[in-house]
């Protein structure tokens, strides 16, 4: 046994270790990866990352060839490695260092449950029609901050059969907290996404018409959101939305997996239970909730009512996985809006600035109406609102599409730029006599593609004091609009 460094300081000497410090620093190892995927490396290496796509290799990656129906990841090794790719995990030998496995997408899988099993991460997945990314990011802004660094996520909107096990083996091992979104567009897609996680806390965020184009109604979609709860860990906890019609059912399915229960919302027997919400100055709200045996005060940050709500449910999930809600308090007081999803710029105007609102990534009825509300709440002399169409609602798109009048006109909005084939149906109901519930025409437009939309912003001509909101499906493209007026500034403000 070595003797004590005697020029060392004596609480570093009396520094405590624990299990964790033994556990690897780099994510994985050839060795590692081999015992996984019961693979054979070609070379001894160490990588800090997986990728599956060549475009987005960082130094020290390991890159998995995954094959598609349309695309086989082998295609692109010389670029992956071009990238700085240390190895890459494949089915066939190619000239560059790898693991060579029977099934690259089982590997992914088997690297994903070695991730989850080596680690003592407790794991949140989270669910939900509407907000599941922003709820993400939040509960691992929470959990990160509390850890000091050791918490991860997924990231971007990686929460389908390949986006999971993928942030699942991103996860080190000296995680502390593992954060998973979880997304689906059918039935059955939900379970084996939970089973891959094994999550100790499973939360849902609400129940909306997203993808009911496939699922067909408001109740399978719910029944297939509670899938999230099969793959709970023996005794996890299931967060469930009080304020929902559909709560009760989501309860039921929590109760049939053995679930811990616990409820957020506006109802009056949540169990994390909103007392008081004080509009801020930033647009975000002052939030008094009640835990049961405690009651905590705490800014967010963010604008919109429904974040309100959100971060009860937020502040569940950190208290079942042992975070720290003081520490959360903060993180909701500091965050920021996300690109596509709620991300705010200021454009230089003549005579001042206009604010533009990016929630050009998602859209859907829930989503539409809250952002739309959060519009209303937002300081501006004009209220602007470009919408692009709301995919996967089958027969009810044009009655989802349609309804879109009332909180329109609800939001004050003055000018409305409508983009998409969907959104003739609002169009048509803008262009009735009748159709603005409170009497005073909106003025708009309708075109098909994000560059006339540009065009037809261009041309209104943005003005000191204006607020644009621009909301639509991924699919529709607004990102581009929202690409040019922010990088353009005042130039692409006056078209």
């Amino acid at each position: 046994m070595n003797a004590p460094n005697p020029f060392m300081h004596p609480l570093l000497r009396a520094w405590p270790v624990t299990a964790r410090d033994s556990l690897p620093l780099a994510l994985w190892s050839a060795a590692a990866i081999s015992a996984a995927c019961q693979g054979t490396a070609s070379h001894d290496f160490q990588a800090s990352g997986i990728e599956m796509d060549s475009r987005d290799v960082k130094p020290g990656d390991v890159f998995i060839a995954l094959q598609g129906e349309a695309m086989d990841g082998h295609k692109f090794i010389a670029q992956a490695f071009e990238k700085g790719a240390v190895a890459a995990i494949v089915d066939r030998p190619v000239d560059y260092p790898h693991v060579l496995v029977a099934d690259t997408t089982q590997a992914l899988h088997d690297l994903a449950h070695a991730a989850r099993d080596r680690s003592e991460a407790v794991r949140i997945g989270i669910t939900g029609s509407v907000g599941k990314t922003g709820v993400k990011e939040a509960i691992f802004a929470c959990l990160d901050r509390a850890s000091r660094g050791a918490a991860h996520r997924s990231v971007r909107s990686y929460n389908n059969h390949v986006g999971v096990p993928l942030s699942l083996a991103r996860m080190p091992a000296r995680a502390k907290f593992g954060v998973f979104e979880m997304g689906m567009n059918h039935q059955g897609e939900i379970a084996p996404l939970s089973q891959h996680a094994r999550p100790h806390v499973a939360l849902i965020t609400t129940i909306a018409p997203a993808h009911i184009e496939n699922l067909g109604s408001l109740e399978a979609i719910a029944d297939e959101k509670a899938r999230i709860f099969t793959g709970l860990v023996p005794g996890g906890t299931a967060i469930i939305p009080a304020d929902s019609e559909w709560a009760e059912r989501l309860i039921g399915h929590a109760q049939d997996c053995g679930a811990r229960i616990v409820t957020f919302g506006r109802s009056a027997g949540a169990d994390v239970r909103l007392l008081d919400a004080i509009p801020a100055a930033d647009g975000g709200a002052l939030v008094t909730a009640d835990l049961g045996d405690r009651r905590i005060c705490y800014h967010v940050a963010e604008p919109g009512e429904h974040w309100i709500v959100n971060s009860l449910g937020v502040m569940a999930a950190v208290r079942a996985a042992g975070g720290d809600l003081a520490s959360a308090g903060l993180a909701l007081a500091e965050m920021g809006g996300l690109k596509g999803r709620g991300a705010r710029h200021r454009i230089a105007v003549a005579g001042g600035e206009a604010l533009l609102i990016d929630e050009s990534y998602n859209a859907n009825p829930a989503s539409m109406r809250a952002t739309l509300k959060a519009l209303a709440a937002t300081s501006a002399i004009r209220r602007i609102a470009v919408l692009g169409s709301m995919k996967e609602l089958g027969d009810f798109s044009d009655a989802f599409h349609r309804q879109l009048v009332e909180p329109l006109a609800e939001a004050g909005v003055s000018y409305a730029i409508l983009v998409g084939a969907e959104m003739e149906a609002l169009a048509e109901e803008l262009g009735k006599a009748s159709g603005n519930p409170l009497g005073k025409a909106i003025t708009f437009a309708h075109c098909g593609t994000p560059a006339e939309a540009i065009a037809l912003l261009g041309q209104f001509g943005l003005a000191m004091g204006d607020a644009v909101l621009v909301k639509g499906s991924n699919s529709v493209g607004l990102g581009r609009l929202v690409s040019h007026f922010t990088e353009n500034g005042p130039a692409a403000a006056g078209g």
